[in-house]
């Protein structure tokens, strides 16, 4: 049971991430709108092909996203989605959207994240986030039992999710230090990337500033703007359009939690159900994969990521990266497009950016970091605090 491989990305756009955006700010609905366009052009597929959709939350509506933006492109779809997995939304899109289509529900379904900022309202609305808690409604376990005592934001939780890891198995700082430096190696061969020109190494990481021990301020992700979004099909259409087909060949997706206050253990993360169902699905191992791009929000998540997905054994993560070049170039190319700690981290689009790294590097269209002989990605997307993950397994056609 699962995917035949008979969906296939065909299309993506990319914006570059952007510190202090300049211009006039487009509404959500108008960010979505033009990312679809452009994604839609790269495929080469017209929007009147468009059947359907996949989104996170729209800023201009509580209600009813998937049907504001149908209405707003001025299109009938038949099949809608809005996923509300934070940082996994965006490979939840896709898998959704590959399952839509295998089911014989829709052929051509664009998943489009804007990150963009958006025109402030005569009466600002409150920070949707206050505190850092993603729920400080009356009633919710994090507003009782997170918030009072100063339980929230995710540098605490994944201070704490570091702090356990160097209780259970020991922690090699230089080692997740050089996992950011490997990012900053590729980012610095992407033109796009927002710490292009400006190489890092482990002491730099190490004297920074420290923000959550044992995280130092250059192994956590820089908020900008952007946005991202592809186009998946069926593989037939996909092999009349401009790229590459790219097949999603597996997927697996496991929430666990919601806050740090309610995992039975940390260390065990839903990472290692979620890869194990991808990669059955996919019919491959960790060992076939060409580069994996992997969900970056800290140091401590790509590690964890590494050894729950299989590609090292519990403990041995730190060997792991000392023992491997992560970068385009290495013999273990992560994140070759910078990952976020390099490239960006823009919002909810920063999960599209891993799918988008993937795609690109088996589309063959990676220029300067362009790893050698890509054809097989693993893909994760995380939400929360290692709380909600998704995995992606995606294969170029023959």
């Amino acid at each position: 049971m699962g995917l035949q491989g008979r969906a296939a990305i065909a299309g993506y756009v990319e914006l570059k991430p952007e510190k202090n955006p300049q211009g006039e700010p487009l509404s959500g609905i108008q960010q979505w709108a033009q990312l679809a366009q452009l994604a839609l052009r790269d495929a080469g597929i017209a929007k009147s092909e468009v059947d359907g959709l996949v989104t996170s939350a729209v800023p201009e509506t509580g209600m009813f996203a998937p049907a504001t933006l149908a209405e707003y492109l001025g299109i009938e779809v038949g099949f809608a989605e809005h996923v509300d997995l934070g940082g996994a939304s965006a490979a939840g899109a896709v898998w959704r959207a590959a399952a839509a289509i295998e089911l014989g529900i829709a052929e051509v379904v664009v998943c489009a994240f804007p990150a963009g900022p958006l025109p402030v309202p005569p009466e600002p609305k409150p920070h949707p986030f206050p505190f850092g808690a993603s729920s400080n409604e009356y009633g919710s376990p994090q507003a009782e039992f997170d918030i009072p005592y100063g339980n929230l934001a995710q540098n605490c939780g994944y201070a704490q999710i570091a702090n356990l890891y160097a209780a259970r198995y020991g922690y090699d700082p230089r080692a997740l230090a050089k996992i950011a430096v490997d990012q900053r190696t590729s980012a610095c061969a992407n033109p796009d990337a927002l710490f292009y020109g400006k190489p890092l190494t482990i002491d730099d990481v190490l004297n920074s500033p420290l923000i959550a021990d044992p995280i130092h301020l250059l192994e956590i992700v820089m908020p900008v703007a952007g946005g991202a979004a592809v186009v998946v099909t069926s593989a037939e259409r996909a092999a009349r359009a401009r790229n590459r087909p790219v097949l999603v060949r597996g997927f697996g997706e496991r929430l666990a939690f919601k806050t740090p206050t309610y995992a039975r253990d940390l260390l065990q993360t839903p990472i290692a159900s979620a890869a194990r169902q991808a990669f059955a699905m996919a019919g491959r191992t960790p060992a076939q994969m060409d580069m994996a791009s992997i969900y970056d929000c800290y140091t401590i998540t790509v590690l964890m990521t590494l050894e729950d997905a299989g590609f090292c054994a519990k403990g041995e993560g730190a060997r792991f990266v000392l023992e491997h070049d992560l970068s385009y170039r290495g013999d273990f190319p992560c994140n070759p497009h910078g990952g976020q700690l390099s490239f960006g981290q823009t919002g909810m689009a920063g999960g599209m950016h891993h799918v988008v790294d993937a795609t690109r590097q088996i589309m063959r269209r990676a220029g300067a970091n362009q790893v050698r002989d890509c054809n097989r990605a693993f893909v994760t997307g995380n939400g929360g605090i290692m709380s909600e993950q998704v995995v992606l397994i995606l294969e170029g056609a023959a």
